[in-house]
């Protein structure tokens, strides 16, 4: 079987093509694994490949459709997790060397969700250190390269994900999303990625970073595939007080959306205000008038707070959390402990050796406005912003239905252009992370392209557990652009 005819299918079309028997899962795995050894050498997307455990898991499969069962939704479809999802005896390192030989006791919910519906996973994606990143250059195990051209970021803190599946090494990754980790690095890479409303997917298993904001999704190349990995994952998860009980819609009802008659769709007028490059402007010009001439009304909506002041208030909250959550990385329990003669030095030597550079900025400045003197003038301050930009956007969601906005303030930059500017690093995030802050839904679709042909992502956002709005939306813009195409750098005929 060539790879092409393969690696331009989509996960749900690869599980139908099992069912029916035209593929072997077999074939699938091996024709992904050859990919992967072709090119992650140069990308560098991947920090645990797990050849053997996927062809194991292929003949397993094989087994059950040979005996008449259906493995599930995603039958034989091969699936790469971002490296700080739990998986049971398989290295879990979060791109760091605190944790490089980790082998976890469990699964994440998320793992066992896509093994319960008959998902292979191939191996744990690059990213930045424990999520604290928006490049995936801060990586214990190197930078990952953006397959669109691999002088350039794929993003962060998800880019080896988002790389993966734009090179074609995969149709179905997951990433997770603290202030933009799967929209931005989807914006960069050309491809789709949803951010669910906070609650939607349980995240029992997901090392944290900042827990109010942390949220688990899929990196697709379709909106089918997006709407399949939600009926998979958003499910309630008692392990997971944060996870909502509620009743998830079947998600794939998204796609019979044919006219948008009537919608009214929310341009974020403050946008305008940064310095961006035209052809970001242009994009979300593009993908407004395809939802106009499918019968939306286009309005003009204002988000003045969150559009000035979710930046500092997002990295005063996250810092803290993480402050918080990274306590327990103390060389005594598990992953790196330095030698030492006394505990306080214990916790000091293992500590400086296992953090990279962003994680320490960010755990100083988290203890920082936590610390007695500060706490109200930063951290109490941050969180009476995040209530108004609450507040911004369900006033907002009163008047529209859907929310569009650029995903991010440019194109992939180049591998080392940033990385020792934090200011202008963490801005990379300005337009995605008050979705975070506000816990609400978000999706990243590829809008066109720079002058130097480099994708461009346009965002929509939609109210609380309003995933099947943006996804119709996405839908009707696919039927006019056509699914994301596997970048210029990935799989090809001669691979």
């Amino acid at each position: 079987m060539k790879i092409m005819s393969y690696h331009n299918m989509s996960a749900a079309s690869v599980a139908r093509k099992i069912r029916s028997g035209e593929f072997s899962v077999s074939d699938i795995v091996r024709a992904c694994l050859e990919c992967i050894g072709n090119m992650d050498g140069t990308l560098n997307a991947l920090i645990t490949r797990e050849d053997q455990k996927a062809l194991q898991r292929a003949a397993f499969l094989e087994k059950a459709i040979a005996s008449g069962e259906d493995p599930g939704p995603l039958a034989g479809v091969p699936v790469i997790v971002k490296d700080n999802m739990c998986t049971r005896d398989i290295r879990t390192t979060c791109a760091s060397r605190i944790l490089a030989d980790w082998r976890p006791p469990y699964n994440s919910t998320v793992v066992e969700a896509l093994e319960n519906a008959g998902a292979v996973i191939l191996g744990k994606s690059n990213m930045d250190e424990f999520a604290m990143g928006s490049s995936t250059e801060h990586s214990a195990f190197g930078p990952c390269r953006n397959p669109w051209d691999t002088e350039r970021v794929p993003g962060g803190s998800s880019g080896g994900s988002a790389a993966a599946v734009a090179a074609g090494y995969v149709p179905l990754a997951l990433g997770s999303d603290t202030g933009g980790s799967i929209r931005q690095p989807a914006s960069l890479c050309g491809i789709y990625g949803l951010k669910p409303t906070y609650g939607l997917i349980s995240r029992y298993g997901l090392i944290a970073f900042a827990s109010s904001l942390d949220q688990i999704g899929p990196f697709t190349r379709n909106v089918e595939d997006l709407a399949l990995a939600l009926n998979v994952l958003a499910k309630p998860d008692h392990r997971d007080s944060t996870c909502s009980r509620k009743a998830r819609p079947d998600y794939l009802e998204a796609l019979e959306t044919g006219s948008l008659s009537g919608k009214k769709v929310g341009l974020v007028k403050e946008f305008r205000n940064y310095r961006l490059p035209p052809e970001i402007s242009a994009s979300v010009d593009r993908i407004l008038k395809i939802l106009q001439e499918a019968g939306a009304i286009i309005e003009e909506v204002s988000l003045p707070v969150t559009m000035t002041s979710g930046l500092g208030a997002y990295y005063i909250i996250a810092p803290a959390e993480a402050s918080s959550n990274l306590a327990r990385y103390d060389g005594v329990r598990y992953g790196l402990s330095a030698e030492a003669d006394d505990l306080l030095s214990l916790y000091l030597k293992t500590r400086k050796a296992g953090f990279g550079s962003e994680v320490k900025r960010r755990i100083l400045t988290g203890t920082y406005v936590l610390s007695s003197g500060y706490y109200d003038a930063y951290y109490l301050t941050a969180q009476k912003v995040r209530q108004i930009i609450t507040r911004e956007f369900a006033e907002a969601f009163s008047r529209v239905d859907t929310l569009i906005m650029p995903t991010s303030p440019s194109p992939a930059f180049r591998i080392g252009e940033l990385v020792d500017d934090p200011i202008q690093m963490y801005m990379m995030d300005v337009f995605t992370l008050p979705v975070n802050l506000a816990g609400l839904p978000g999706l990243s679709l590829n809008g066109g392209y720079s002058a130097e042909g480099l994708p461009l992502g346009v965002q929509m956002v939609g109210p609380k557990w309003g995933e099947l709005e943006i996804l119709s939306m996405a839908h009707v813009i696919e039927r006019e652009l056509g699914p994301a195409p596997i970048a210029p750098g990935g799989v090809t005929d001669e691979n």
